[in-house]
């Protein structure tokens, strides 16, 4: 059964990958976002 354990590893590793990869992306994005609003304060 080392097979299911392994492969439950590679979709934990998988779906970490792309949660930090969404989660970048949207600071980024906040990033941005916060700029442009203290650029249209001034």
């Amino acid at each position: 059964m080392w097979y299911f354990a392994w492969i439950l590893g590679v979709l934990l590793a998988c779906s970490f990958g792309i949660i930090n990869g969404l989660w970048l992306e949207q600071l980024e994005t906040n990033e941005k976002e916060a700029l442009q609003a203290e650029k249209n304060e001034d």
